[in-house]
């Protein structure tokens, strides 16, 4: 073996680079694939896609990387109406790079080893030096300042890598990312159309623009001024109501007021509802500084921003701490609004937590029909653990960590009680995944990577319920925060028919291994699916209140959930077979005849499917490497059984672990509105000096 073979073999592979986290470098146009068992009629002629990061610049296997790192790529499939008949399906898979800027620049500029940006695992590290924060951050200046030069063939102009989510509004299905503004693409084939900053989207028909009926021009996501690409940055999760069709969000950014609140209608009638007046960046006040927002509740009258002690900001350096710091000894405070008017929010405080997804937002009403309380359901961690480790770095120590060497780790997705610091909270395993193979740094080559843990007993994540007293004017009163259940509990879902008000059941992931490492990088090692009768568990919780912040209603372990054989009991888990993991689940309901009866309205929320990808880690090498064949499925649970896989489609290829995905029906597909040009990929060749010249200043930039 020559020497630059030996070098490369000894190099660490890092584990967000690795196993069924590596990217794919292989994309799909629409191509009808095999499947087994029967595909329900709800799924004929729409599709499920899933967003996820999946870097395009990837030569350098060993370099920092963070799993919220990479370009986004969409896989979907497509439940294409069969023509020799129309009643069935023949399912399409398609996978596709969302064309952003920074992903065509990278494509543009092919002598790039690392990506453009710098990594979150660099800005989070505390390790980081400031020469090397700097010189990253400057990195990426300069390669956007060039992209502008003579010779270049896109200009980075937004450095979004849009990977985190998609959603379905007045007629665009837009992909997100915290980073920049939503990105449209078309559906079913999955091609990138352009930015959407609240009005049109970059590609779209002029015909199918919405008039305006003043001479000034509207104002568009980050308005006017310095700092308007700032404030750009917009959720991950933006939020559609399913009744009046508004698309809700917030953009946050590193300068006060910090927090800019958008309201958009939709131009579509079909759903009867009274077009409203849009609101853009309306400022809301009150928050304490640039914080790591990645979600916010909604309800149908009320908005929810969390502002909680997980800061993000550049001034953190001054300080000597990394740009991405938990302090969880300070408050976590929630600023609620009527949707209409953040101007009138009031901040509520508790506890410092984390919190990354909302699984529900809720109004409760008096008797008056004024609402009294404004409810939230939330998968909380006491940790930042996740930051961390989902960049493949060692998570500093919780304040209130216990300091006991002979203590094994307890993982993000554990449960916690307070008995648990007299045992061994970890099974074990006998998990062949290189994600869970503990070394030391000294380790061979032939190892496979892993991921750092956390050593904090204070560690939980579970599905939180939040109930903030609105009623009368001036109460910061936060009447009820506890847990439903002890188990861990992440990605939450639940049917579209009940968003924005008070749902029965929510759907969500947690694992029954709990020596899975720390954080949100685990959560993607998920094999339980498991749906919670929030109402029962709630009607429990009034019965025999939990002590507040540090209660719970349901203090089983997964394992006893498991072995219950009671046919009511409130959390049903479907546990995938050994070696399996699956992603976020995503809720379709069965169609169903209309009716105003209590039980109906029940069955809309338990009687439907629930869809998500399946990887086998059988297919992973003795290195914890896929197999050049290795291969995902696509599978449709029975979401009343909580037992019976009623579908499962062979996907050509696999599909790494990824973030959040969306179902589209077919009105969706035939709803979208006209597109004129789809952005695609740029030639790759120097026709002169000045492309030439940029490409190697470009590759001396590695």
């Amino acid at each position: 073996m020559s020497a630059t073979g030996r070098d490369k073999a000894r190099a660490p592979r890092h584990p967000y680079l690795a196993g069924n986290f590596a990217p794919v470098t292989q994309t799909w146009t629409p191509t009808p694939v095999a499947w087994s068992g029967e595909i329900p009629s709800e799924l004929v002629g729409g599709m499920y896609v899933r967003n996820g990061g999946n870097p395009a610049t990837n030569s350098d296997l060993s370099r920092e990387a963070h799993w919220f790192d990479g370009d986004g790529m969409l896989s979907g499939v497509w439940f294409e109406r069969s023509h020799a008949d129309p009643q069935k399906a023949v399912p399409n898979f398609v996978n596709q790079y969302i064309l952003t800027d920074v992903y065509l620049a990278s494509v543009e500029n092919s002598t790039l080893r690392t990506p453009i940006l710098p990594s979150i695992a660099t800005l989070v590290n505390p390790l980081s030096t400031l020469f090397v924060i700097v010189w990253r951050i400057l990195r990426a200046v300069l390669i956007v300042l060039l992209s502008h030069c003579p010779g270049s063939q896109t200009a980075i102009k937004r450095i979004s890598v849009a990977n985190t989510s998609i959603l379905f509004h007045d007629g665009r299905a837009l992909a997100t990312c915290e980073s920049g503004p939503p990105i449209r693409v078309t559906l079913p084939n999955l091609e990138t159309v352009g930015w959407f900053d609240g009005i049109s989207a970059e590609g779209e028909a002029e015909s199918d623009l919405p008039e305006s009926n003043s001479h000034t021009p509207a104002e568009t996501f980050g308005g006017t001024g310095p700092l308007n690409w700032m404030r750009e940055w917009t959720t991950g999760h933006p939020k559609v109501d399913q009744k009046s069709g508004e698309l809700v969000l917030f953009n946050c950014s590193f300068a006060p007021p910090y927090v800019h609140y958008s309201l958009v209608p939709t131009n579509d009638q079909s759903s009867g509802a009274a077009t409203q007046q849009p609101i853009m960046n309306a400022p809301v006040p009150g928050c304490t500084g640039g914080k790591l927002m990645h979600d916010f509740g909604v309800s149908r009258h009320h908005t929810i921003i969390l502002d909680l002690p997980l800061s993000l900001t550049p001034a953190n350096l001054l300080r000597n701490n990394p740009v991405v710091m938990y302090e969880p000894k300070k408050a976590s405070r929630f600023g609620i609004f009527p949707r209409r008017d953040p101007a009138s929010v009031r901040w509520y405080e508790t506890s410092g937590c984390c919190i990354f997804h909302t699984a529900n937002t809720w109004d409760e009403y008096g008797g008056d029909g004024e609402v009294v309380a404004v409810n939230l359901l939330a998968c909380r961690l006491t940790s930042a653990s996740m930051v961390f480790s989902a960049g493949n770095i060692v998570p500093p120590p919780h304040p209130d960590h216990l300091d006991n060497a002979k203590r094994k780790p307890i993982s993000f997705f554990a449960s916690y009680d307070d008995d648990g610091l007299l045992k061994d909270p970890e099974k074990s395993t006998d998990e062949t995944s290189p994600l869970l193979v503990h070394s030391d740094s000294q380790s061979s080559s032939s190892t496979p990577p892993r991921i750092p843990i956390s050593y904090d007993e204070q560690e939980q994540c579970r599905l939180y319920f939040y109930r903030f007293d609105v009623g009368s004017g001036t109460s910061q009163n936060i009447t009820h925060q506890f847990a439903l259940s002890a188990m861990p509990f992440e990605f939450p879902t639940l049917s579209p028919l009940t968003e924005m008000t008070k749902a029965r059941y929510i759907y969500g992931c947690s694992t029954s291994n709990e020596s899975f490492g720390a954080a949100l990088g685990k959560a993607t090692k998920i094999d339980l699916i498991v749906r919670m009768d929030v109402s029962t568990l709630l009607t429990r919780a009034h019965e025999s209140p939990p002590v507040n912040i540090t209660g719970c209603v349901d203090d089983r372990t997964v394992d006893q959930i498991l072995a219950s054989n009671d046919p009511h009991d409130p959390i049903k888990i479907f546990k995938l077979p050994p070696n399996h993991y699956g992603q976020e689940p995503r809720f379709v309901p069965r169609k169903r005849k209309p009716s105003h009866s209590p039980e109906c309205e029940k069955l809309l929320e338990e009687d439907g499917y629930l869809i998500f990808y399946v990887f086998n880690e059988d297919q992973l090498d003795a290195m914890g490497e896929c197999r050049a064949d290795a291969k995902s499925e696509l599978w449709v649970l029975d979401a009343r059984t909580m037992q019976d896989v009623i579908c499962k489609v062979q996907l050509p290829t696999r599909v790494p672990y990824g973030l959040h995905g969306n179902w589209f029906d077919e009105q969706h597909i035939d709803r979208q509105r006209m597109v004129d040009a789809v952005r695609s990929l740029p030639e790759l060749h120097n026709t002169n000096i000045w492309s030439r010249a940029r490409s190697k200043i470009v590759g001396c930039l590695n």
